[in-house]
């Protein structure tokens, strides 16, 4: 048995090592060869209300009583404190029901400019309103912003009596999409985030419906950036104040008694978008200043390594009984790792496969390979998949290679 190594340099301009097993097709074993150098990130500025969030670079503070970052492009996890753990969402909630309104508007269930009646129900809601007038008919698109800007508790109402017929009936749409989009940790029991001991969702799972809305409904996504909304001669601004100062275009601010004061916001820089969820923070002050802080951070200390592109290719590798000697084994998706920043030569990336590989070979099969990018124990793969088409070669030809194999030659 026999062992190739190569030495390769990725899109990002990353060096590192793959470790090839040649071996006959009957018998076959793996090994690894792996890369890791050091690399340090400079401490941050401690704030502490309670144990520290966790993150890949180590303990951080935070005024936050939960708070989560992931980033959108990758779903890396960048912080965690008390994610995982069900709270008082208050407005924060309006995220899944604008996911809900989004989706019934993608099918064509409503519309922008259908006009919906205000009921008495809505019209009496207290809390942040957007003023709809009792017995009035409002756009959807009205309500939308009404929603998004205003936080406006009778808009929600207005939309899930529209909707469904009635807000029970909204709620239960919300409670059957919960599990579809992954969320563990949440449970409605209205549309607006209205205090209620058992309206539960996780800082985890408010980022969870932020991905899917921005990922499944782009074409509304806009209504979150927009900094005022102007209905009924009422001026109001959008209460998130990361968008306000052009730090983020979404998406929400929620504010109870219970829940203190909350915010899920999402950022995009030169290609690259951040989800933050935190709360329990105790005024909007607070609030303001830390999650900028939390955003900041998590623009500074991290990056994306683009590391392959779907098609590029990985290696080339040896044919058993094929009409070519070789094949190339390309990426099957882009390959794209978020990082700490410093931290790319910290990485420990291998291929690994049985060799040689047989003939037939299909252009764009899967291969049997693994390909590993390994960071602070987090294991990323991708599938592999064959370069080319090799045919299996004639007879004869395989006549000649057995013999040649049996006789220690090379396939």
């Amino acid at each position: 048995m026999q062992t190739r190594r190569s030495l390769l340099t990725g899109a990002s301009g990353l060096a590192f090592s793959l470790a090839v097993i040649n071996s006959s097709p009957a018998e076959a074993k793996t090994t690894q060869r792996k890369k890791k150098t050091a690399a340090s990130i400079a401490a941050q500025p401690a704030i502490s209300n309670g144990p520290p969030a966790n993150t890949p670079i180590g303990p951080f503070d935070t005024s936050a009583q939960y708070a989560f970052i992931m980033d959108y492009n990758t779903g890396t996890v960048l912080l965690d404190k008390q994610a995982d753990q069900p709270m008082h969402p208050s407005s924060l909630t309006k995220i899944m029901t604008c996911y809900v309104v989004f989706a019934m508007l993608s099918t064509g269930r409503i519309k922008l400019d259908q006009l919906l009646p205000v009921s008495e129900k809505a019209w009496r809601m207290q809390g942040s309103k957007m003023f709809v007038p009792l017995n009035a008919q409002v756009s959807v698109q009205d309500l939308i912003q009404g929603v998004i800007i205003q936080s406006g508790n009778d808009a929600c109402i207005v939309l899930a009596e529209g909707i469904a017929g009635s807000e029970q009936q909204f709620v239960a749409i919300m409670n059957d999409w919960a599990p579809k989009l992954g969320l563990k940790n949440t449970r409605f029991m209205n549309c607006t985030g209205w205090p209620d001991d058992n309206h539960l969702m996780s800082a985890h799972d408010i980022a969870l419906i932020a991905y899917h809305l921005i990922h499944d409904y782009p074409q509304y996504y806009h209504f979150f950036s927009e900094k005022e909304f102007t209905y009924n001669k009422i001026t109001q601004g959008n209460r998130n104040v990361l968008v306000d100062k052009g730090l983020a275009d979404g998406l929400k601010t929620g504010h109870t008694s219970a829940g203190g004061y909350g915010l899920c916001a999402s950022s995009e820089r030169n290609g690259r978008r951040i989800i933050l969820v935190a709360n329990g923070m105790s005024s909007m002050n607070e609030r303001a200043h830390e999650c900028e802080r939390l955003l900041q951070w998590g623009f500074n200390q991290f990056e994306n390594v683009k590391l392959f592109n779907k098609g590029e290719v990985i290696e080339t590798a040896p044919v058993w009984m094929g009409t070519s000697p070789t094949v190339s084994l390309v990426a099957g998706e882009d390959l794209l790792m978020t990082l700490p920043v410093g931290w790319r030569n910290k990485m420990k990336i291998s291929l690994d496969y049985n060799v040689p590989i047989a003939a037939p070979i299909t252009k764009g099969q899967v291969v049997q390979a693994s390909l590993s990018v390994e960071n602070g124990g987090q294991a990323i793969q991708i599938p592999v998949i064959a370069g080319e088409s090799v045919p299996k070669s004639g007879l004869i030809s395989r006549t000649f290679k057995n013999i040649g194999y049996h006789f220690g030659k090379k396939p």
